[in-house]
């Protein structure tokens, strides 16, 4: 029972000056700007550089491209620690729904009746909060967020986490399946203790070239994106397979298309019988992204997507739809692989970034049948459940994936036209919703046209050999998609 102590103490947080201040922050967030400004010489400008030495100093900050001031961020715009204002549309690698500071995020922060939960941050695989089903159930489960046919799920703290046990869901699953559902023989507990079969078996996750599913060490040996991810890394003999690499336009050259299709499928086809028969290190799943995002934004078809379902089910094998960069809203639909009109939903399906913590939805038939099986401290973050329920329901009330697919539409279309203006620079235009690439000439272009960009206010990102990404928040609009289109043919001009 609570006491009168603890009451008074509550009540006095709650009509605190740092609780009022957080509140008036929160109903009067900072207005968007008209337009980029670029205040420094160059940007990165001199104030991020100090900084950059100051943390290179004690860590590896090679990868620190600039220093941000997040109080002054807002919306569609990051401001930096020298003054400027960039146009983001590549929103913290698309993990930002909303943009910068938006207010009902800020309102669920600084909600006192959230505080309790964010100061005590519980161990949710043993002491979940009284109303942590009912958030599952609320936020991750609803209908608009979920994926269709899923009422299942586990939840994580980042991508390569949720990657990682899911791979301890498939394994298990398999298991249960190849001892028919009987209990743990003595031998498997025994053998399992020092890294041995039966106990530890031989199976595998067939991933695919390109793919980026994480760095820790199983997520890794699925990973193909880029060699400094790996290099002096054991990794385990598991399957790759080739993935679709499309012509575009996709009108002029379907047969081809077709043609790659088949013959990626038909490779994975093979690699089940190769690891089964002749390695005996039988495939469990296979993990696929719905659009390969760091390793250059590859599509694959509904066609491809479909016949691969069907070769895994075929063979016995799971089907794991990684949608941490894809899911969320970017493509037009909450998740991705909607677009593809599969025959079942996957057995899992992997989440994070614009989803504010990690986690994957999964079949029924894929829970495990003894708990701490799949199992860590924090088992997710309940503090970023208020805030993706802050996120869905603006997603919902103002029909954001709606004007994802407009404005996604509308941004593709000029970018198709600005090819013909530059076919010497830019080609392969591609994407669903605002989740788009396009082809430069070469790398050392690509390297370039991000560069320019940042110099006119727009943080933009790379992928692959030569592609540059747009990954924009779902409040993105035409205004905003002329300013960078306005900017990226200046750049081309030069």
């Amino acid at each position: 029972m609570m006491t009168t102590r603890v009451r008074t103490a509550l009540a006095a947080a709650r009509c605190s000056p740092s609780i009022r201040a957080a509140a008036s922050t929160a109903a009067a967030p900072r207005a968007e700007p008209d337009r980029p400004l670029v205040s420094s010489a160059q940007i990165p400008g001199p104030v991020s550089q100090r900084l950059f030495r100051e943390l290179n100093s004690v860590q590896q900050a090679s990868s620190v491209q600039l220093f941000a001031d997040y109080e002054k961020s807002a919306g569609n715009y990051l401001a930096d620690v020298d003054g400027n204002l960039l146009l983001d549309v590549y929103m913290q690698i698309s993990s930002m729904p909303l943009g910068y500071n938006h207010p009902a995020m800020l309102r669920a922060l600084a909600d006192p009746r959230n505080q309790a939960i964010m100061a005590n941050r519980p161990a949710l695989g043993v002491f979940p909060n009284k109303d942590w089903p009912d958030k599952l159930k609320g936020v991750l489960l609803r209908d608009g967020v979920a994926p269709p046919g899923f009422s299942h799920i586990t939840t994580m703290m980042c991508g390569s986490c949720s990657n990682e046990n899911a791979f301890k869901n498939i394994f298990i699953w398999y298991a249960d399946g190849q001892r028919h559902g009987a209990p743990f023989s003595e031998d498997e507990i025994a053998s399992c203790m020092i890294n041995r079969a039966p106990g530890s078996p031989r199976y595998s996750i067939m991933s695919f070239q390109g793919a980026f599913h994480g760095r820790t060490l199983g997520s890794l040996s699925t990973t193909h994106s880029k060699y400094i991810h790996k290099i002096d890394v054991p990794a385990f003999d598991w399957p790759i397979a080739p993935f679709p690499r499309y012509k575009y336009p996709l009108d002029d050259n379907e047969r081809e298309n077709k043609q790659e299709d088949d013959r990626c499928l038909a490779q994975v086809q093979n690699l089940f019988e190769i690891y089964a028969k002749e390695k005996k290190i039988p495939v469990a799943g296979v993990i696929v992204e719905p659009i390969q995002a760091e390793g250059g934004d590859n599509h694959g078809s509904p066609y491809f997507f479909q016949k691969l379902q069907q070769i895994t089910i075929k063979n016995g094998g799971a089907l794991l739809m990684d949608e941490v960069q894809t899911g969320g809203g970017p493509t037009g639909k909450m998740w991705c692989h909607e677009h593809f009109n599969l025959e079942t939903p996957p057995h899992i399906v992997t989440f994070s970034k614009k989803m504010q913590l990690g986690g994957y939805y999964h079949l029924e038939e894929m829970k495990p049948k003894q708990s701490y099986r799949v199992f860590n401290t924090w088992m997710g973050d309940p503090s970023k459940i208020i805030l993706l329920e802050a996120i869905v329901d603006v997603i919902l009330k103002e029909n954001l994936l709606d004007k994802v697919t407009r404005v996604g539409n509308y941004t593709l279309n000029e970018l198709v036209k600005m090819e013909n203006e530059f076919s010497s620079s830019i080609n392969s235009s591609r994407g669903r919703g605002t989740f788009i690439a396009f082809d430069c000439a070469s790398a050392q272009l690509r390297d370039s046209v991000v560069k320019k960009l940042l110099q006119k206010g727009i943080q933009a990102g790379g992928c692959g050999e030569k592609a540059v990404r747009l990954r924009p928040a779902l409040t993105f609009s035409e205004d905003h998609a002329n300013i960078f289109l306005d900017s990226l043919r200046s750049v081309l001009k030069q």
